[in-house]
């Protein structure tokens, strides 16, 4: 193990083994998330965006 990506105490270092912390933000896969989370953020982001989107309109109507 690189000098750098050495934990600096024990429960830095268990927090990088057990937990699953990433030692190094360019290790971290991010774009890797399982399909259906990936399509329930989708969706969130999709209600989220038409629900103001109708609020603006409903209240621009009215």
């Amino acid at each position: 193990m690189k000098d750098e990506n050495k934990p600096f105490n024990d429960a830095i270092d268990h927090f990088n083994e057990i937990e699953g912390n990433a030692s190094n933000p360019s290790n971290a896969k991010i774009n890797k998330l399982p399909k259906q989370l990936k399509y329930f953020g989708y969706f969130m982001i999709g209600f989220i965006s038409l629900s103001i989107l109708l609020m603006i309109i409903l209240n621009l109507l009215n």
